[in-house]
């Protein structure tokens, strides 16, 4: 897979590189994506980039342990006991933003952003604490609702990018992206139909502009229409664009809401790989038809399917298991897993924070802003219709 660079790099390319994390090039499916990858660092400027993420990531935790007590007898008492982790992670993580970008060392410390690692790892032990059962009841309406909504979504989104006259490289990003995992997805795309890196820059920075208020706007929103916990879930799940986002948003909205939410949108990541292969297929045989182009086949498939999601279900099984054979006296190992677990999605919130920039959104124009943001409504409100129609009698 390559990209249409040229052999000077433009500020647009640049600002591509500074909006999608080192690690941008295992995408959620496992493939790899060359063109997006920083040079390394030296290693002193990573420890010092882990130490930023740390530092912020136990503040994090001091404040979620600490703010209820602080506020206990003021009338912020209820406010305070509300606000979860994901709230002081994001916002200690955009405050770091700015002081390392005063300080002139974020490039350099950037490699230590590992938000796809802390995530994917805080989701495999996620599934440590979700039942077998949970599992084998909700998979069944989740992946009714991730292939109606990817279908829905993706389709609108084309069809309005085609229409704003769009580029079709850009309009895959932006389609992939919004209707499945966001940057991820995005990466995935821009593999398969060789995007340019400007394009990826654009579609990653629309990705983490909508998802940061989406993740206290669903969960709040969720409340005022009176959403089962189940719906809430689904409908986060469905909804929000990336995997760091919903679990942050499914935190909020409470234990039940984040398992629905990180099934729903582990069943929509799953499909990441069939839509960029069905993209691979359609760019090579319609759009570019270059002659004696391979056609991608099931070793294809494989290499974009999102393989975390099978340590998400080796982990359920195995808690499963664990507790069934060793009783009440597991519940303690299991709350160390969920202990790390938080751990590692708070480090996985301070360095969304850390990696979020707005400069590579001046070269989007007003078009792609525009095609973001409709879909995103109408795969709000799509997302809600299906969570409550699949999901409305369901109980784990």
């Amino acid at each position: 897979m390559t990209t249409d660079a040229t052999p000077k790099e433009t500020p647009a390319e640049a600002s591509a590189a500074a909006a999608v994390p080192t690690t941008v090039a295992a995408t959620e499916g496992g493939s790899t994506t060359p063109t997006a990858v920083r040079p390394s660092p030296a290693w002193g400027w990573i420890a010092l980039g882990l130490l930023v993420v740390l530092v912020l990531a136990a503040s994090t935790r001091y404040l979620e342990q600490n703010v209820p007590t602080f506020f206990a007898e003021t009338d912020l008492a209820e406010i305070a006991d509300a606000i979860e982790y994901p709230v002081y992670a994001i916002l200690l993580g955009l405050l770091g933003n700015v002081l390392v970008t005063l300080l002139g060392i974020r490039e350099r410390i950037a490699a230590a952003f590992r938000t796809e690692f802390f995530i994917k790892t805080g989701l495999v032990l996620l599934g440590a604490s979700i039942n077998l059962s949970v599992i084998a009841s909700a998979a069944g309406p989740a992946i009714a609702q991730a292939i109606l909504l990817i279908s829905g979504v993706f389709l609108f989104t084309w069809w309005l990018a085609g229409r704003l006259g769009l580029d079709d490289k850009l309009r895959a990003l932006l389609a992939a992206a919004v209707s499945i995992c966001g940057v991820s997805a995005a990466i995935a795309a821009a593999g398969a139909v060789r995007a340019k890196r400007e394009q990826l820059a654009y579609t990653a920075s629309l990705v983490i502009l909508f998802a940061l208020p989406s993740i206290f706007i669903l969960p709040w929103l969720a409340d005022v229409f009176g959403l089962s916990d189940a719906v809430a879930g689904a409908w986060i799940g469905g909804n929000i664009d990336t995997t760091a986002a919903v679990t942050a948003a499914g935190a909020l909205a409470g234990e039940e809401a984040l398992q629905i939410a990180s099934i729903v949108k582990v069943t929509q990541n799953a499909l990441m790989g069939v839509v960029a292969v069905a993209l691979t297929a359609y760019f090579t045989l319609r759009v570019e038809r270059q002659p004696g182009a391979a056609r991608p086949g099931l070793g294809e498939l494989w290499r974009r399917f999102p393989k975390f999601v099978l340590g998400f279900v080796a982990a359920s099984v195995i808690a499963t298991w664990y507790l069934d054979a060793a009783g009440a006296d597991g519940k303690e190992v299991i709350g160390v897993v969920n202990d790390l677990r938080v751990w590692f999605l708070i480090l996985a919130f301070v360095s969304i924070g850390l990696e979020f920039r707005v400069a590579s959104l001046r070269e989007a124009g007003w078009r792609p802003i525009a095609v973001f943001a409709s879909a995103t409504v109408f795969n709000l409100v799509l997302a809600l219709a299906l969570a409550s129609l699949l999901f409305r009698n369901f109980t784990g």
